[in-house]
């Protein structure tokens, strides 16, 4: 059917559970290497099934609904089984309607963005805002990234979408520090797929020119899986950045893989202590050690600690007892429109 994608057929099918036995016997066969070049390759089936007649009754529909049964089959983890079902049905016209209504969003200027203040813990005061996107959909109301992103990302539309979101907040920066407000850092999140472009840097140096930013007042932060794959490329992307003066953070972190070794070789500024292991840290041992190791970790690198989803004073206390430098989150202030936002720096509002 593809490069990458079989068919198989199967009639006078009695029963599901034979689609089931052949399955195995695909995946079974696939679990020897192929030997190449001297190396050994393993690969791995994702399977998506549609059984005649309640799955379609044409040989068109049957392979559309065994396309998304094998979508939902990757989706969940890959080198599994997937039967279709209605329900599949309805979540791929709605995946469908979602990815129309996202092109149309960039071409209506639909989105905008909320600003959540950064707070130094020990003067207590505002040095910088991270830029987080909304979309305000029509007759439905504004929506959250978290229903939204994991789609652009997968389409592709997260490059056009967090374009938009870097020239946005660059510009609004500007917009504050001509408005005679203290000059402060916005920062910005990068996804995987803006990273892997090779362009990356013409964009941020595009965006900046067009805002007239001054690169030292834009932070972008990255993922610690941006940090795998391509060392060399992805130091070399790095360096340009901070070589211009920009800022780089890791957002999230401790959820991923980053090791030292990665720490010291990268360029990095900032650690973001993720906000599952903030949440907890004043009631469970073992998030308090994590967010302790993560502060140490950033201090004898020379790097800023900062604590993301701060929500009570206990976790505000215990944040400052073990000397985390920077924090966000609802004990300050929740995401603001960038009216509310400015009323904050107006106020001169402080921890």
């Amino acid at each position: 059917m593809g490069g990458d994608e079989f068919a198989v057929l199967l009639p006078n099918l009695n029963n599901d559970e034979i689609a089931l036995q052949i399955a195995d016997r695909i995946t079974s066969s696939l679990r020897e290497p192929f030997h190449l070049e001297g190396r050994d390759l393993y690969v791995t089936a994702s399977i998506g099934a549609a059984v005649y007649p309640h799955a379609g009754v044409d040989g068109r529909t049957l392979l559309q609904h065994a396309d998304i049964a094998l979508y939902r089959a990757k989706e969940q983890g890959r080198n599994t089984l997937r039967y279709f079902s209605p329900a599949m049905n309805s979540r791929a016209f709605e995946r469908l309607s979602m990815e129309s209504s996202l092109r149309e969003a960039l071409k209506r200027e639909e989105f905008l963005l909320y600003f959540q203040p950064q707070v130094d813990l020990n003067g207590g005061e505002i040095i910088g805002f991270e830029a987080l996107i909304r979309w305000q959909r029509p007759e439905i109301g504004t929506i959250s990234p978290a229903e939204f992103i994991p789609l652009a990302e997968e389409t592709g539309l997260i490059l056009p979408i967090g374009e938009w979101v870097l020239r946005s907040a660059c510009a609004q920066n500007v917009a504050w520090q001509r408005a005679g407000f203290p000059p402060t850092r916005i920062a910005v999140n990068l996804s995987v797929r803006q990273f892997h472009r090779e362009n990356l840097v013409d964009t941020v140096t595009r965006a900046l020119q067009e805002s007239g930013l001054a690169p030292q007042y834009l932070e972008l932060e990255i993922t610690e899986s941006v940090l795998m794959g391509k060392e060399m490329s992805i130091l070399l992307m790095l360096r340009k950045l901070t070589d211009m003066g920009i800022q780089l953070s890791i957002d999230d972190f401790g959820t991923g893989y980053s090791s030292l070794a990665y720490l010291r070789r990268f360029p990095i500024a900032k650690l973001k202590v993720d906000q599952i292991f903030v949440r907890n840290l004043t009631t469970d041992p073992n998030d308090a050690v994590i967010a302790r190791t993560v502060v140490g970790m950033a201090h004898s690198l020379r790097l800023k600690a900062l604590a993301e989803g701060v929500e009570t004073e206990a976790q505000l206390a215990y944040l400052r007892s073990i000397g985390c430098d920077q924090m966000q989150g609802y004990l300050f202030s929740r995401p603001l429109p960038v009216e509310e936002a400015t009323r904050l720096l107006v106020q001169k509002k402080r921890l």
